[in-house]
């Protein structure tokens, strides 16, 4: 039997929010599988923060930009150890600088970006420069883009604090400013998983389709009904995960796709998140 520690317990308990003795059971029962024991806290009807949610806290600051022309947004973060450095003025000018460089060289990938020469050394030289200026290990840990070969326009967002930013790309230049600023702060304040329900892959709506089936069979629902009822479970998911059908947070009575709609003929074609210590 694998041994479960206390620390194994309380980092469950973080990642889930559930309780101590349902999460020491849940390991016990999984052999320590962290991935089996939460969906296990999931088939026992356990409330599970979504795993996406916050773990251990990082520090850092986050932008997001788009390029004059409005065809190409990126995101780019760099991460530290204190909430001192990155309130810094020369943390937030480097973070500031790194973003003009990405929108003025639209890279490709992480190392693309780490690669690209600014002020005649690389960004990754230069982020490496900084870590013997603050005394932190100071690395950038995500880059994320949207360009013209996947949406006409793309919208950036901000949130306060520069601690969450994201990228909403829209399949037409006409989309109202208001809409895309409203699209792209749904993605910052509901974390979608996917554009669309049909994004999902199948192995994941498989996986979903059987926890709410034995979390249905758990509750003492019968078994004839369970399929029925797991399939009614399975549209909530998608209408919480998929950024189309979620509720859109300033009306809930219709949901984003349908306000984008109404708004014109352009359609979401996809977006991008990033969040401190995410």
């Amino acid at each position: 039997m694998v041994n479960i520690t206390a620390a194994d317990v309380n980092k469950l308990r973080q990642m889930t929010g559930a309780g101590m003795m349902d999460c020491k059971k849940a390991l016990v029962e999984s052999d320590g599988d962290f991935e089996k024991a939460i969906d296990y806290l999931r088939k026992h009807g356990q409330k599970v923060a979504a795993k996406r949610a916050d773990r251990e806290a990082t520090q850092g600051r986050v932008v997001a930009a788009v390029s004059d022309k409005e065809d190409f947004g990126c995101i780019v973060m760099l991460g530290c150890e204190t909430d001192f450095v990155a309130e810094s003025d020369d943390f937030k000018k480097v973070v500031d600088d790194l973003s003009c460089i990405a929108l003025g060289n639209q890279p490709r990938s992480l190392e693309e970006l780490l690669a690209t020469s600014f002020e005649g050394k690389t960004v990754a030289e230069t982020i490496t420069e900084l870590t013997g200026k603050t005394g932190e290990k100071i690395e950038m840990t995500q880059y994320a883009f949207i360009d013209n070969k996947d949406a006409a326009r793309v919208f950036a967002y901000n949130h306060h604090g520069n601690r969450l930013a994201t990228l909403v790309g829209f399949s037409e230049a006409s989309v109202k400013e208001e809409v895309g600023h409203n699209v792209a702060m749904q993605v910052a304040a509901m974390n979608p998983i996917a554009t669309t329900a049909n994004e999902f892959p199948e192995h994941v709506i498989t996986h979903e389709r059987a926890i709410a089936v034995e979390q249905t069979i758990a509750e003492g629902k019968p078994a004839d009904k369970a399929e029925m009822i797991a399939e009614g479970r399975l549209k909530k998911f998608f209408k919480e995960n998929a950024l189309d059908e979620q509720e859109y947070i300033l009306d809930s009575k219709i949901s984003v796709g349908q306000y984008v709609k109404n708004n014109g003929t352009a359609q979401i074609i996809g977006f991008r998140r990033i969040k401190v210590g995410a």
